[in-house]
C-alpha cells in the first residue's frame, strides 16, 4: 500500500511539474508574441546604423539604454565597447547568454527600406560602406527580446543571467578583449555560457546544432619568400622567389592531401595572396604571400603550423638558399579558436527544443570551415560548456518545384526573414536558458 501510495505522488509531481512547464511555455509565447513589433522595430533600426569593428558606439549605447529600460544594471566599455548587464534573481545557476554587435564593410544592396546607408572610415582611415550582412542586428534583436521575457517571468525561475554585448567578432578579437578586461572576474561566472547565430541555409523555424567540434580555428599567416633578384634573361644567375613560392603552395596543399587525415581532422590551407616583382623580365629579391589556415583542436593546428614552417624550409634548402635566407613564416598571435560545443549541453537542449519546437524542426549539422570568435570563451580555465546554435532564417521553399534561394551571410543581399525566425530565436534561447536554471537547481 506504501509503495503504491509513494507511486501516486510521484506519477501526480511529474504531472504537476509538466502541466507547469506547459503553462510557462504558453506564458513564453504570449510575450513573445506581444513584445514582437518593438523588437522588430529594434531590429530595422539596429540593421539601418551598423558600426565597424571596434567602432560599435551607438551599438553599445543603444543596447545599454534597452537593458536598462527593462531594468538590468548595466557596465559599459569592457574590453573597448563591450557591455554587460546582469540579471540577478536570488540563488541559482548562472547563465551567459552573448551576442556580437559590429558590422562589415560592404555596400549593402537589399532594396529594403531600412537598408543602411552608412559610411565609415576602417583601420586605414579609408572611407567604405557598412552593413550588418552576418546577422549582427539579429542577434542583437534577440538577445533583447530574451532579457525582456525573462524579466517579465522572474517569478518562474532563480539564478543570475549575464547578458553580454560583445564587440569586433568579425575580426576575432573582441570575446579576447572582454575577457583580459575581466568579464570572468568581474562579474559572476556562469555555469553554462551560450549564442546563437543566423543561418540563411536553414528554413525560417528551424533550429541547427553541431555536437562537439562546430567551426574551426582560423589562423592567419604570412609568408616572407627571399630570393637573389636578376634579369629574367639570366634566371641561372638569380635564385628565383617567385618559383620557391609556387613550390611553396604545392607542398602545403600535399600536407592536407598526404599527411592528415581527412575523416579525423578536416583541414583547409589557402593561399589566398601572393605579390612579388614589378615586370615581366626581372626575377625580384622576394615575394610576399598571404595564407588562411583551418583546423578543429590544438593538437591539429599545432601539427599544420609546424609543417607549414617545415614545408617552406625544406622547399628553400632544396631551391639553394642558405639557412639565413629561409622564409619568414609569421602567425598571427590573435587566431580564432574552434568553437566546441560541449555534447552533453548541446544534446539536452536539442532534445529539449525539440519538444516545443518539434523534432522536424530540429537539425543536424555538420562542421563548418568559417571561425567565431566565440571559442574564446570555452577555453578560460576552467572550462565552461558552451553552445553556439543555428537559428533559420530563409523563407519557405518554393510550393511549385520545392526550390529555395537565399543569399549567404556576408553577401550584400543577405537578409533574414523576420517572422518567424526571430520569434523562434527568442523562444529557443529564453526557454533554453529556463531549461538550465531548472536543471541545476
Amino acid at each position: 500500500m506504501k509503495k503504491f501510495i509513494a507511486t501516486v505522488l510521484i506519477i501526480g509531481l511529474i504531472q504537476y511539474h509538466a502541466h507547469s512547464q506547459e503553462k510557462h511555455l504558453d506564458e513564453l509565447r504570449n510575450l513573445i508574441s506581444s513584445s514582437f513589433p518593438q523588437l522588430e522595430r529594434i531590429y530595422k533600426d539596429l540593421h539601418a546604423n551598423p558600426e565597424l569593428s571596434l567602432q560599435e558606439a551607438y551599438t553599445s549605447k543603444r543596447l545599454s539604454a534597452e537593458l536598462k529600460k527593462i531594468g538590468i544594471s548595466v557596465t559599459s566599455n569592457i574590453g573597448g565597447y563591450g557591455i554587460v548587464g546582469l540579471l540577478s534573481n536570488g540563488e541559482g545557476p548562472t547563465i551567459m547568454i552573448r551576442t556580437d554587435m559590429d558590422a562589415l564593410p560592404i555596400q549593402e544592396e537589399t532594396g529594403l527600406s531600412y537598408a543602411s546607408r552608412i559610411r565609415m572610415k576602417d583601420k586605414n582611415g579609408v572611407e567604405t560602406a557598412v552593413m550588418h550582412a552576418c546577422g549582427h542586428d539579429f542577434h542583437m534583436s534577440t538577445w533583447l527580446g530574451v532579457a525582456k521575457v525573462l524579466m517579465q517571468m522572474k517569478s518562474k525561475w532563480k539564478g543570475t543571467i549575464v547578458f553580454v554585448g560583445q564587440p569586433a567578432e568579425e575580426i576575432g578579437v573582441g570575446a579576447r578583449a572582454m575577457i583580459a578586461d575581466g568579464l570572468f572576474d568581474r562579474f559572476p561566472r556562469p555555469n553554462y555560457a551560450l549564442a546563437l547565430h543566423v543561418n540563411p541555409s536553414l528554413k525560417a523555424g528551424t533550429i541547427g546544432y553541431c555536437s562537439g567540434y562546430a567551426l574551426a580555428n582560423v589562423d592567419n599567416i604570412s609568408i616572407r619568400v627571399k630570393g637573389k633578384g636578376g634579369h629574367g634573361a639570366s634566371p641561372h644567375t638569380a635564385i628565383d622567389p617567385i618559383v620557391i613560392s609556387a613550390k611553396i603552395v604545392l607542398g602545403l596543399q600535399t600536407i592536407i592531401s598526404r599527411e592528415v587525415s581527412p575523416i579525423q581532422s578536416p583541414s583547409v590551407i589557402t593561399v589566398g595572396s601572393i605579390h612579388g616583382g614589378t615586370t615581366g623580365n626581372i626575377i625580384p629579391n622576394e615575394v610576399e604571400m598571404k595564407l588562411t589556415v583551418r583546423s578543429f583542436g590544438k593538437e591539429n593546428r599545432e601539427f599544420l603550423l609546424n609543417r607549414i614552417k617545415a614545408t617552406t624550409e625544406g622547399v628553400a634548402f632544396a631551391s639553394g638558399l642558405e639557412k639565413s635566407n629561409f622564409p619568414e613564416v609569421n602567425v598571427n598571435n590573435q587566431y580564432t579558436p574552434s568553437v566546441y560545443n560541449n555534447p552533453e549541453l548541446t544534446n539536452l537542449l536539442a532534445q529539449e527544443l525539440g519538444k516545443i519546437l518539434g523534432t522536424e524542426n530540429i537539425v543536424s549539422l555538420k562542421q563548418e570551415m568559417v571561425g567565431e570568435d566565440f571559442g574564446n570563451y570555452t577555453m578560460v580555465e576552467p572550462r565552461i560548456p558552451t553552445l553556439i546554435y543555428s537559428v533559420g532564417t530563409s523563407q519557405e521553399p518554393s510550393t511549385i518545384d520545392g526550390s529555395v534561394f537565399n543569399f549567404p551571410v556576408h553577401s550584400s543581399k543577405f537578409s533574414p526573414v523576420l517572422d518567424p525566425s526571430l520569434k523562434t530565436a527568442v523562444l529557443s534561447m529564453a526557454y533554453s536558458v529556463l531549461v538550465l536554471l531548472e536543471k541545476n537547481k
